[in-house]
């Protein structure tokens, strides 16, 4: 699906909101500055969610709780050792099943082997301008 701008960006997160549950995951992979955290910030309005969505590179983990269902917003990028991102997801996704939250990581790929039933979203820069994202359901992964 080609995006061609910020608007289009947050509409199509808004709209994938709908389609995920409490406990769903989603995996977000793209390259620096491709709009990953655009796109959550887009699934977070669509789930009403009224806190300030960033990036949580430095942080590893945000959790938003003020929405219809709760987030987890986690990114691996400066995570080199893969003990250390498996360690840091299952403690993340734990959280997320007790709280009931949707579970989204940018920068999966050390853990993508150890996650089940996950949605898949690969976001890439279209030739002359805009993304183009693929998007999988766990039904089609």
């Amino acid at each position: 699906m080609f995006v061609e701008n910020l608007k289009e960006t947050l509409n199509l997160g808004e709209k994938l909101s709908q389609k995920l549950n409490p406990h769903s995951i989603v995996l977000l992979q793209g390259p620096i500055g491709a709009g990953k955290t655009s796109f959550v910030k887009g699934i977070a309005k669509g789930l009403s969610i009224s806190e300030d969505i960033t990036s949580p590179t430095f942080a590893l983990s945000h959790h938003y709780k003020s929405g219809k269902i709760p987030l987890i917003h986690l990114d691996l990028y400066r995570l080199e050792n893969i003990s250390y991102a498996k360690e840091v997801f299952f403690s993340e996704e734990e959280e997320a099943l007790q709280s009931k939250a949707i579970l989204i990581i940018e920068w999966p790929e050390l853990i993508e082997p150890f996650v089940e039933d996950y949605w898949k979203i690969e976001i890439s820069y279209a030739k002359n301008y805009g993304r183009n994202y693929l998007i999988r359901d766990p039904k089609n992964l």
